[in-house]
């Protein structure tokens, strides 16, 4: 049964076992706010954001965060350290696609990126979009915003539901800058750093972030070190600027998610260019990260975590290849089912379809026409249609490889 999160005035925890048990293991170190230390760099805001680096930016503090920093590795090493891990997407991370990912491989997931400000204010927004089961754990909850009293008020209601809220720093899409959040926010870094350290010093709930590279790969260590010292327990690095949107067009750049994890003491996640196994392998091996995120090639291959892998993506080594016993016909099926389970608008279900059976469709139109049509969907109709796709003599396999020795090295961290 799906948890709706409906409370207006929570009645929020002082702390949580967790968090008493963290505070016993640091109880040796100092762990003295930065606030204080840092106020006088964070009062001036530079319209230069090298600039506004260069004084958020500073080592001061780290041995007196050095209690955050085990309080951040105790919390996810707790967690069992996931590697595999459904990043976050508007719209289509949904609980029943995050049900299904799991189901396939997957060991921790992000929810869609919630609107702060809505969801501390509208209880049908909230009832609407987050929704979760006792099953659906790891999780992160992710928002935006640009108002740290607002980011607080809405990660109050989540916290007792989560095991991250994060905040989205790396939106880079058009209805990001009119609202003034997520990547957007990179141009006033000391905004940035105050919604960190609202939640940071007011959650028992770790606080995680995701963020964009700058151009100047100096500027992201140092932004990323000023997250850290704001108090991020965990940041996940998308290797692409704001600016390179289209990542079919730019490759995410591993070489600078490695500079950022060398650079930070928290756990780190890379995300981008993760299309199937061999790619985890090859991301966690040079880069270092704690973990990796897929997005896009998830939408279009749920059961990715679990080794499978659609035919684009083994060209040239069909010898080490064999059909998995699975399609994605199948995996929408499974989809439609928990979407019973646990009801989600129309709107998300339609998108799923088409990133599901994208490759279907472009073998027949005329299946995808006839889904168009519908102004009102319902499972009967898709379940059908699967089934008219299936005598057309549609089927496309999904493929398994053969594993490589080092994986049991690789993914034992």
């Amino acid at each position: 049964m799906a948890t709706h999160i409906i409370t207006q005035n929570p009645t929020i925890p002082t702390a949580s076992e967790e968090a008493l048990e963290d505070d016993r293991l640091c109880s040796g170190i100092s762990s003295s706010s930065l606030l204080e230390q840092e106020q006088s760099q964070s009062s001036s805001s530079s319209s230069d954001p090298s600039d506004s680096l260069s004084s958020l930016g500073s080592p001061n503090g780290y041995l007196n965060g050095q209690c955050r920093i085990e309080r951040a590795w105790t919390h996810w090493k707790k967690l069992g350290e996931p590697k595999l891990i459904v990043a976050p997407m508007v719209d289509n991370s949904e609980l029943p696609f995050r049900m299904l990912c799991r189901k396939y491989g997957a060991e921790a997931a992000y929810t869609p990126m919630l609107h702060s400000r809505l969801f501390s204010e509208n209880e049908k927004y909230r009832t609407q979009e987050f929704t979760t089961c006792k099953e659906d754990r790891p999780l992160f909850v992710q928002f935006c915003a640009n108002n740290p009293d607002t980011l607080l008020e809405a990660a109050r209601l989540v916290g007792p539901h989560c095991d991250y809220v994060d905040i989205n720093l790396g939106c880079p899409q058009r209805i990001a800058k009119r609202g003034y959040y997520g990547a957007f926010l990179m141009d006033n870094l000391p905004l940035v750093k105050s919604l960190v350290e609202k939640l940071a010093q007011n959650l028992p709930v770790p606080v995680s972030c995701k963020i964009r590279l700058f151009p100047n790969l100096k500027d992201t260590i140092t932004y990323a070190r000023m997250l850290e010292e704001a108090g991020c327990a965990l940041l996940a690095v998308h290797g692409r600027t704001r600016d390179q949107k289209d990542g079919t067009k730019f490759r995410a750049d591993w070489i600078a998610i490695k500079a950022v994890k060398d650079a930070l003491m928290i756990p780190v996640l890379a995300n981008g260019n993760i299309r199937h196994m061999d790619d985890v392998r090859s991301c966690l091996e040079e880069t270092g990260v704690d973990g990796v995120l897929s997005a896009e090639s998830l939408l279009e291959n749920p059961a990715l975590f679990a080794g499978f892998r659609t035919a684009e993506w083994i060209e040239g080594k069909e010898e080490s290849n064999r059909d998995g016993g699975l399609d994605q016909g199948d995996l929408l099926v499974e989809y439609l089912k928990l979407c019973e389970e646990y009801p989600v608008p129309w709107r998300i279900i339609r998108a799923h379809v088409h990133g599901m059976l994208g490759d279907w469709f472009r073998i027949h139109p005329e299946v995808r026409e006839d889904l168009n049509k519908q102004r009102m969907l319902t499972f009967e109709f898709l379940y059908d249609m699967v089934n008219r796709l299936r005598e057309l003599g549609t089927r496309i396999p999904l493929y398994v490889s053969t594993p490589k020795n080092t994986d049991a090295e690789i993914f034992s961290g």
